[in-house]
This record gives C-alpha cells, structure tokens and sequence, in this order.
C-alpha cells in the first residue's frame, strides 16, 4: 500500500469511528484532542487501527504518538 493510500485509508477510519470531519485530521494534528479521546477512546483506537491494518501497537508505544503524522509514520513502517 503507497503511503498517501494509507493515510486517506486511517483518515477515513478514525473519521467515521470518532465521527469527526476529516478536516480535523492533520498531520500535525494532536490525536487525542482532535478525535476527544479519554483513555478507554485511546484503548478503541489501538484496537480499530491493529485491526484494519494488521499491526500491533504496544502500550508504550501508543504513549510515543501524539499526532496524526506520527500514527501514520509508525503505520507505515509497521506495515513495511
């Protein structure tokens, strides 16, 4: 999958899952803010993103990505 695939693929995810705009999504964009996530929303997000892009995410790691742009980057490389 090219890389601006996978980023329209999660944009559209976590836009319908969280319903919110797809316009609050930017790479620069703080996940937890954008998308109003307590810590159980933050638990569904793990889970949502492991399974439609067949990857694993461990708790420390979850804590290292703040932004879209970091989800995207550890998607990618995950999936490489």
């Amino acid at each position: 999958m090219e890389k601006q695939e996978l980023i329209t693929k999660i944009n559209e995810v976590l836009a319908d899952e969280f319903e919110v705009d797809l316009q609050a999504i930017a790479p620069e964009a703080n996940i937890k803010k954008s998308l109003q996530l307590d810590s159980l929303s933050l638990v569904d997000l793990v889970a949502l993103v492991e399974e439609n892009f067949n990857v694993s995410i461990k708790g420390a790691e979850i804590t290292n990505i703040q932004t879209f742009g970091a989800l995207y980057e550890f998607v990618y490389e995950k999936m490489a």
